[in-house]
């Protein structure tokens, strides 16, 4: 792609997210969302290749249709109460709809089953957009909203840990499985969405960081499947000491990043009286601790099948930039002692 088209669509993807962010009038969250779907389309079928084109079609039908039905509540709540300003959402079927057509844009289970097909037809660079840049402009307008009350939002935030845990379970493809630990982990931020905002923004940052590391790791060492793990060894073997860390700080075992939000999650409910939710969610997060073992154990303690004269990877120099890897990487393993100062910093004054 030429590298004046590429500054140009990567400018509108920004630019439509953070208008996003300063939206208070749902027309103009609208038109930054429409801004934000049009820049990224050609970024994804920039390589031409039938499974990228066709998985930018369904993701343009899916962010179409969402459009849509926000469309079509906005228009209706100000038709109802005279009045576009996202915060003050007082009709309950209007913010029905708007509910669903977030989490339809954002992947929330039951309206998930594009995001694994979608995600699967790209490469990991786009993937990683996809997963942790393109849930900020809805998680945002979510945040704003505030629903509170909708047993809808109880049903698509339980939902979403359920299917996110249990449909990793079988993947061999590494795309699918973070695909589904991205539903999963969208379950756990709307989970505490309407009783802390902060503690469900907390969250996002947490999972955009390890994330980008996971994504960053596979990209690095050109892996797509689990089997492609067992070699990852003979390619970069310090990364390879990480990665396993990385995938059980996904997990939110301690003493990683990931354990701190659901630590706070699970205690944030327990005091807003919800013992049997709490119960729930840390049932299905073990769900998607087995498929982050799984990898770890097909990275670490399983060798390709290839026999004494078999073919091992060149351990050549590379001209990729690993600063953001690095990064990301200590943000994911080693924040969990600075929890009191997260918690100062997002907590209001």
């Amino acid at each position: 792609m030429n590298p004046y088209i590429l500054i140009t669509l990567l400018f509108g993807l920004g630019l439509g997210t953070t208008n996003t962010f300063a939206s208070s009038h749902w027309l103009l969250a609208w038109m930054a969302l429409e801004m934000n779907t049009l820049a990224i389309i050609p970024l994804m079928a920039q390589h031409h290749h039938p499974r990228a084109v066709e998985a930018a079609t369904k993701y343009f039908l899916t962010q179409a249709t969402a459009a849509a039905m926000l469309l079509f509540a906005s228009t209706t709540t100000a038709w109802l109460t005279a009045q576009w300003a996202i915060q003050q959402m007082t009709h309950p079927l209007p913010s029905t709809i708007l509910i669903l057509a977030l989490s339809l844009k954002i992947g929330l289970a039951p309206v998930h089953s594009w995001l694994p097909e979608v995600l699967q037809g790209f490469d990991l660079t786009t993937g990683l957009i996809l997963s942790t840049w393109q849930k900020l402009a809805p998680f945002a307008l979510l945040l704003q909203m505030q629903p509170t009350g909708t047993t809808l939002l109880v049903i698509l935030r339980l939902t979403s840990t359920l299917v996110g845990g249990w449909g990793g379970l079988n993947q061999t493809q590494l795309r699918n499985v973070l695909a589904y630990s991205s539903i999963a982990h969208l379950g756990w931020m709307v989970l505490v969405l309407q009783f802390s905002p902060t503690l469900a923004l907390l969250a996002l940052l947490t999972y955009i960081a390890m994330t980008s590391s996971t994504f960053l790791t596979f990209n690095l060492n050109k892996s797509t499947n689990i089997t492609s793990l067992a070699i990852s060894w003979a390619k970069s073997p310090a990364l390879t000491c990480l990665t396993p860390l990385i995938l059980l700080s996904l997990g939110g075992l301690p003493p990683l990043t990931r354990f701190m939000p659901k630590w706070l999650i699970l205690q944030d409910l327990t005091n807003q009286d919800l013992p049997c939710t709490a119960t729930l969610a840390a049932l299905t997060a073990l769900l998607s601790l087995y498929f982050y073992l799984r990898l770890s154990y097909a990275m670490t303690l399983t060798m390709a099948p290839n026999n004494l004269i078999g073919t091992m990877p060149w351990r050549t120099p590379h001209l990729r930039l690993t600063l953001p890897l690095a990064l990301f990487t200590m943000l994911t393993l080693l924040l969990l002692p600075l929890t009191p100062s997260a918690l100062a910093l997002l907590s209001p004054y």
